[in-house]
């Protein structure tokens, strides 16, 4: 975008503002509250939804040619919708309406209330700080789209071996030799030295803008979404990891003997991270033997990944994906010769708020991408679900962030299941994988999972924010958290002048929110146990509902009310019960016999 759109766009944005006031006069000769806040509510919608449109078109095109112009381009779209989302008349106008919750319906006041927390991010009130704020974050985003992971470097810093996060990743997950999976540890985590300085100055800026609108932190306005506050959100999180605890300390347990065996060491208290085949050891994959499934995607092409995943939802009911998607989705690796580059991190987007749906992702034909691709596209199908007349445009998003994750895990689950992939062909006669091993292996994903996310993200976060944890105590932190809750080390001393908090893409450029991970891994189980139990009537453990319209019309219900109900009522009315452990914790019983079994003379302690 050259510098005549941009001009464009800010003088659209202006212009916005001032249809902001007119419209706010025209309002004022209704007589109804209700007619008044629909209007208002109408013109604020008209003049966001192709604002917000051109923001996400910019931002898509920076994230998938990542370039200075583009940066730039991206940031100046995001400051014209600011304008309106935050313009003052917006934030007072909204007060006054939520300031009569009895004069209104349901469906209004959750506009308002959805309307106030943008604002409340992008306030009017200071716009010099929330421009500063969208540049810092354009950076950011540029940084780490941008970056190129190196392998080996040559005396004087130049780069002999440069390499991708897919190629660390596979190492990671496959390599035996204990200094390539260091050295390729080690290298996924120098990106933190670029993105640390863009932090340190969006720690200051979030929660500048954040204390403004009356919030204690960042932190705190995130949480809001949840219509709860900091406390309730860390009771709910520490619950779970109380929860979740004798289970995760058996998978401990089984993998730091079964890790220290593999690579012929003592048996240590904390697992070295480097042994471990995920970056951020949020999962712990390839751990039990005759699990993998990435040999059932030999001779299969990227295409098919996508494609089937595709096939998944259309067979529960759901339409095709719109040619849109195919048309503009970036869904395969960049070739490596390529001067473009692009987030290596997998997404998808809600360009416009209507039909105009699309993904970012790598995919490779392994067993993750498998995954990723089913639940990617679990977020384009709720994207097209919502986006129906019936569902306001402010209302166009999940129940709650979680409930988006928890369609895109539920689908990766349902994928991971072995009666589906019987049914795929991908399992032929005679290779069916061991139950209770693909069951053991399943728990290093989706147990070991919530430490990290309910723990060491979600309270490292907090810290960052609520906290305003000094820049000084990032590194120490983050690593106290890691061995506090997942049990893992770094595999030698990791300086004070990195940041290993920071490699993590979350904290950059969706922040504040990773609980949103542990409540969605809760959410998807008991979504999986009442799909199981009540409609297909199989047994969790091994239950294929694809081809099942009944399953895809129970998660349409869903889907298609979009955020116009508390997302409490959503889950007791979908599953009978509130947002618990215990669907998920049914589900992995067999493991923790299992374990106690596999464990039974070995020293456990930590």
């Amino acid at each position: 975008m050259g510098r005549r759109p941009i001009l464009i766009v800010v003088v659209a944005a202006l212009a916005c503002v001032g249809a902001l006031r007119a419209a706010e006069k025209t309002t004022r000769k209704l007589s109804s509250v209700e007619r008044e806040a629909r209007a208002f509510l109408e013109t604020v919608t008209g003049l966001l939804q192709p604002l917000n449109t051109v923001a996400n078109q910019t931002a898509w095109i920076a994230a998938t040619a990542v370039s200075p112009e583009h940066t730039a381009a991206r940031a100046a779209a995001e400051k014209a919708a600011a304008a309106v989302t935050g313009a003052k008349l917006v934030i007072e106008r909204s007060a006054t309406y939520l300031a009569k919750p009895s004069e209104l319906s349901d469906l209004t006041l959750r506009q308002f209330r959805k309307l106030q927390l943008a604002a409340a991010e992008n306030p009017g009130t200071i716009p010099e700080v929330v421009s500063q704020r969208i540049e810092a974050e354009a950076r950011q985003s540029a940084v780490l789209d941008s970056y190129t992971f190196c392998l080996q470097t040559l005396p004087g810093g130049k780069c002999s071996r440069p390499t991708s996060a897919n190629e660390i990743d596979q190492i990671l997950r496959h390599s035996r030799v204990l200094a390539e999976r260091e050295r390729a540890w080690i290298a996924s985590k120098e990106i933190g030295r670029p993105l640390k300085p863009g932090l340190v100055e969006l720690q200051t800026l979030r929660n500048q803008i954040a204390r403004a609108m009356g919030y204690s932190s960042f932190f705190s306005l995130q949480v809001a979404d949840y219509g709860m506050t900091v406390d309730e959100m860390l009771a709910l999180m520490n619950a779970t990891l109380e929860a979740s605890r004798p289970l995760h300390d058996g998978l401990h347990c089984f993998a730091k003997h079964a890790l220290a065996d593999r690579y012929r060491k003592s048996v240590p208290k904390l697992i070295p991270a480097h042994w471990l085949g995920n970056r951020w050891a949020q999962e712990w994959p390839d751990l039990v033997q005759g699990t993998s499934l990435d040999p059932l995607f030999k001779g299969k092409s990227p295409e098919y990944i996508v494609r089937t995943a595709e096939d998944f939802y259309v067979s529960l009911g759901f339409p095709r994906l719109p040619e849109i998607f195919w048309k503009k989705s970036d869904l395969f690796p960049v070739p490596p010769n390529s001067p473009r580059k692009k987030n290596a991190h997998a997404t998808a987007w809600h360009i416009d708020g209507e039909s105009d749906v699309r993904s970012l992702m790598s995919v490779e034909p392994n067993a993750q991408w498998f995954g990723t691709a089913h639940h990617e596209l679990g977020h384009i199908f709720y994207y097209l679900s919502y986006a129906t007349p019936e569902v306001p445009y402010l209302l166009r998003a999940g129940a709650n962030r979680a409930f988006h994750e928890a369609v895109g895990e539920l689908a990766r689950l349902a994928s991971e299941q072995i009666p589906y992939l019987r049914k795929l062909g991908l399992l032929r006669p005679g290779q069916e994988p061991n139950a209770s091993a693909a069951l053991l292996q399943s728990a290093l994903a989706s147990i070991v999972f919530l430490p990290f996310a309910a723990g060491t993200m979600t309270h490292f976060e907090h810290d960052l924010y609520e906290r305003d944890l000094p820049v000084a105590e990032w590194q120490d932190r983050w690593w106290q958290y890691v061995a506090t809750y997942q049990g893992v080390v770094p595999p030698g001393k990791r300086v004070p002048d990195l940041c290993d908090a920071c490699t993590k893409t979350h904290l950059n450029d969706d922040p504040a929110q990773y609980y949103d991970y542990a409540m969605a891994t809760l959410i998807k189980f008991q979504l999986h146990d009442h799909i199981c139990r009540k409609i297909v009537k199989q047994e969790p453990r091994a239950c294929d509902y694809s081809g099942s319209e009944e399953a895809g019309s129970f998660l349409r219900d869903i889907l298609k009310l979009g955020a116009t109900r508390d997302w409490r009522r959503v889950m007791r009315e979908a599953t009978g019960e509130d947002i618990s452990p215990r669907a998920m914790l049914d589900f992995y019983q067999p493991v923790i016999e299992d374990l106690a079994k596999r464990n039974q003379g070995l020293d456990c302690s930590r």
